[in-house]
């Protein structure tokens, strides 16, 4: 190999390591789903979320009410209190297809589902 062409295969190369991070997010978006919930006089809206299998999926949880509220899923291995007018944000990794119970922790009747088709 000369050295006008290992210059040139150097330079490739660099200019590949580069580009490849600058692509990277836009290869993240797309597989992550982000999902709005909120909490309202002891319900949540809307009660049932639907999201992809395997993605990561962002799940934004506002509560709307006065008092405090605790987002919890021991299947999704969460637990977390939103203060009244508060707003939390989940970060759910990969999951696989099945229906995921939510619900608050102060009000064990108030729940939803996380649908993962």
């Amino acid at each position: 190999m000369t050295v006008s062409r290992l210059g040139s295969c150097i330079l490739a190369i660099a200019a590949l390591a580069f580009a490849v991070p600058a692509f990277a997010p836009a290869a993240r978006a797309a597989d992550a789903a982000t999902l709005t919930l909120s909490l309202k006089d002891h319900k949540f809206e809307p009660a049932e979320l639907h999201a992809p299998a395997g993605k990561t999926i962002t799940l934004v949880v506002k509560n709307l009410g006065p008092a405090p509220a605790e987002f919890e899923s021991g299947e999704l291995h969460v637990e977390k209190v939103i203060t009244g007018g508060g707003t939390v944000t989940i970060r759910l990794h990969g999951l696989q297809p099945g229906r995921y119970r939510f619900f608050d922790d102060f009000h064990d009747e108030t729940e939803g589902y996380l649908v993962v088709p």
